[in-house]
């Protein structure tokens, strides 16, 4: 009786003949079943051994295969609407114009690419041996100076917009000089230098962003493990400060005339502004609040130890307030929340008619310490209110003023 194939055997034997068959199917072509002129079993898979071992190496050649693709080539590349990307071996780190961090993201992505190997038998045998063993995503592993860098972000308690912006400083470093730390110059921080003034920043932009540096390896240096620091002073002293003027009780009255052209959220964040100083940054990082005495305050200026606050919250905005604040006042997406606010805010201003450029949305922080001076309120609570610039001795001491006292002093701002 005539058998026929085994399921996923290549050899056969029709209904009514003697003879074997070979069944082949190859990649682009039709189904071919051959007759092999024997009815020895043995004798045809001898016949049909080249035949399927062809077939066989057409199929592995025509088999998807993944391969692992570079995005970008190493360096910094002009990224949609003015952003920048800076490619490292591994990752892409995702910058905005002013160069701050917005994302990371791998630099390798995968690729389905036919095979046409044109090899050996032994060749084939290793190419076969290898298809259970697709290369794996490259994990990026941190160095030395990574470990460095991630100390000093979990001992100074960087968080947030700042731990973004420090990063982002710390990976075009990275990507701009290919060496350790240790063996880093003054030369090599000046790459930095130049990087950013290439962008356009002014000094004082520039050494805010390369202090996250020079500050991690001065903790480095502290605790033995650096000896050097190529950041310190490379940041030549020029006079390209710009100038900012208050906004006068014109400008003022401009802008509340034409608040309801703004959302609501963006009115509110107008209002505590003005009605504050606190910085623009300072806004969104209110998440809660707590009381002294009856009296409704925000705990602001995260970044440094000296602008750490308590701000009243002004009677003339609290209407404007929920009733209590349990969450982001300010909730956004956006990697960099203030660099947006700032940037329409600045915008409303000009559409108000207020178009002299030394005038901007900080210049409401500029106006407060103007307001509070004019009151009459003493030197170091206009401080309390607004944040130390520099670091004092007396910002130190105790727990600071009253919450009341304070907001009496904050309520002669107003808007």
């Amino acid at each position: 009786m005539a058998t026929r194939a085994r399921h996923g055997s290549y050899l056969f034997q029709r209904p009514g003949s003697a003879n074997w068959y070979v069944k082949l199917r190859s990649p682009g072509e039709k189904r071919k079943e051959l007759s092999l002129g024997t009815s020895d079993r043995r004798e045809a898979e001898v016949r049909a051994g080249p035949m399927i071992t062809a077939h066989k190496a057409a199929l592995l050649a025509a088999r998807p295969h993944l391969v692992w693709d570079r995005k970008y080539e190493l360096g910094e590349h002009a990224g949609p609407d003015g952003t920048r990307i800076v490619a490292s071996e591994r990752e892409l780190i995702h910058l905005n114009h002013n160069g701050v961090f917005l994302r990371t993201e791998p630099n390798t992505t995968q690729k389905i690419v036919p095979l046409y190997p044109e090899v050996s038998a032994r060749a084939m045998v290793q190419f076969v041996n290898s298809l259970d063993r697709e290369p794996r995503p490259i994990v990026a592993v941190k160095n030395g100076d990574d470990a460095i860098f991630e100390t000093y972000l979990q001992h100074a308690n960087v968080t947030g917009y700042y731990e973004r912006e420090a990063r982002a400083t710390w990976a075009l470093f990275k990507s701009l000089c290919d060496k350790p730390l240790k063996e880093a110059t003054r030369d090599d921080g000046r790459k930095l230098v130049a990087h950013f003034e290439a962008q356009g920043l002014k000094s004082a932009s520039i050494r805010k962003k390369i202090g996250w540096l020079v500050a991690a390896v001065n903790l480095a240096i502290r605790e033995g493990r650096l000896r050097f620091n190529p950041f310190v002073s490379i940041v030549p002293k020029r006079d390209d400060k710009v100038t900012r003027l208050p906004l006068d009780e014109a400008d003022i009255k401009e802008v509340k005339r034409n608040l309801d052209k703004l959302s609501a959220s963006d009115q509110l964040l107008l209002r505590l502004l003005a009605t504050t100083g606190m910085r623009l940054s300072e806004a969104f990082e209110i998440d809660n609040e707590a009381t002294e005495k009856g009296c409704r305050y925000v705990m602001v200026g995260k970044k440094t130890e000296q602008s750490l606050r308590r701000v009243p919250l002004p009677v003339s905005v609290l209407p404007f307030l929920p009733k209590k604040i349990t969450g982001r006042l300010f909730a956004s997406n956006l990697a960099d929340p203030a660099d947006t606010a700032s940037k329409h805010l600045n915008r409303f201003l000009n559409d108000c008619g207020i178009v002299d450029p030394r005038k901007v949305v900080h210049s409401l922080r500029h106006r407060a310490q103007d307001r509070l001076r004019a009151a009459g309120c003493p030197e170091d609570v206009r401080w309390a209110i607004l944040g130390h610039e520099e670091r004092t001795v007396a910002a130190g001491y105790g727990e600071g003023f009253p919450v009341p006292m304070l907001r009496k002093w904050v309520d002669k701002i107003g808007m």
